[in-house]
């Protein structure tokens, strides 16, 4: 299934994607689990076993099916439980230091600087010994077609084409080979980024911050697919455009560690929660900083996952007024 959060009528309801239409489950059964998004994962299986019936049933039910055009559609979850990003891509892990070193080279007018800065040859030992993550803010989410205002303090934005999953079951300790049992869906992920202030920020080695914390940073959808109609996860195209032009493809065939790892890795002596998302990482390529270029005000970036669809978003300059 297609799960959605939407807004009609200026509520949140609990959707299916059927199509071009979403049917309303909120509406055509009031009942705890299909409130909300959050509600339906910790309500377990049984409750996505009863939402698959409830299609089945209600599929040509007018009364609570609705035209994809005539909602909005809001983050598949718009307050996770928890935010891991994790950075498991290998030519985004040797071609963002560079990307970093070069703005840095600019900021102090080094042009000469800039031009030498070079990927490095390989992957630090650490990214392939260990999936290696950081927490963001889980109240900065948007979803599809949300404007992201671009922060004040900055003046390089940057997009990270990403795509995540949703634990589903609490769990502790969880073997590798019970990993995939824990994931509840898919959805793409956007990891807003202020450049210069992340570059400034990641000297004192304690992670970003303001870099990626600020409203709307962390955009997430257009739905979430749950795992019996994902295709294979460590086989997708991915691919991401500016203004309908291509800036990056690849696929996650190039991840070093997939999510059942994460999963086993971050659950030693830490419990995980329902509703917790888990970002695979930039792929390689896939941003600005890689390839020496970022935002302007008014673009649209289209982060697109096979299997999960297109993720929309504007950025827009909240000086833009000023030069």
């Amino acid at each position: 299934m297609k799960l959605a959060t939407f807004q009609h009528k200026d509520a949140a309801r609990l959707g299916v994607v059927l199509g071009a239409q979403v049917l309303d489950l909120t509406a055509a059964a009031p009942a705890a689990e299909f409130q909300s998004m959050q509600a339906l994962i910790e309500a377990g299986p049984a409750a996505l076993d009863r939402a698959r019936r409830l299609v089945e049933q209600r599929r040509d039910d007018a009364a609570h099916m609705f035209p994809l055009a005539d909602v909005r559609l809001l983050a598949p979850l718009p307050v996770p439980a928890q935010i891991r990003d994790f950075s498991v891509f290998p030519g985004h892990i040797k071609q963002a230091p560079a990307g970093m070193a070069r703005l840095a080279a600019l900021a102090r007018g080094d042009a000469a600087a800039a031009a030498a800065a070079k990927p490095l040859d390989d992957v630090p030992a650490v990214y392939r010994q260990q999936p290696l993550y950081y927490l963001s803010n889980r109240f900065s989410v948007v979803g599809p077609d949300a404007v992201v205002p671009w922060p004040r303090y900055s003046r390089v934005m940057d997009f990270e084409l990403e795509f995540g999953i949703f634990i589903s079951t609490r769990g502790k300790d969880i073997a590798r080979a019970e990993a995939v049992s824990h994931i509840f869906g898919y959805t793409i992920y956007n990891d807003f980024s202020a450049r210069d202030t992340q570059r400034i920020e990641m000297q004192g080695r304690l992670g970003p911050a303001k870099g990626k914390s600020f409203d709307a940073g962390n955009a997430m959808g257009p739905w979430i697919v749950t795992p019996d109609e994902m295709p294979d996860p460590t086989r997708l195209r991915m691919g991401v455009r500016v203004n309908g032009e291509t800036w990056a493809s690849g696929s996650s065939a190039d991840m070093l560690h997939d999510f059942a790892d994460m999963i086993a890795w971050v659950s030693r002596d830490e419990t995980l929660h329902p509703g917790e998302f888990f970002g695979s990482g930039t792929m390689g390529n896939g941003c600005g900083l890689e390839q020496g270029r970022f935002l302007s005000h008014g673009d649209v970036i289209e982060a697109e996952v096979e299997g999960i669809g297109v993720l929309r978003n504007r950025v827009v300059r909240q000086d833009a007024a000023q030069p």
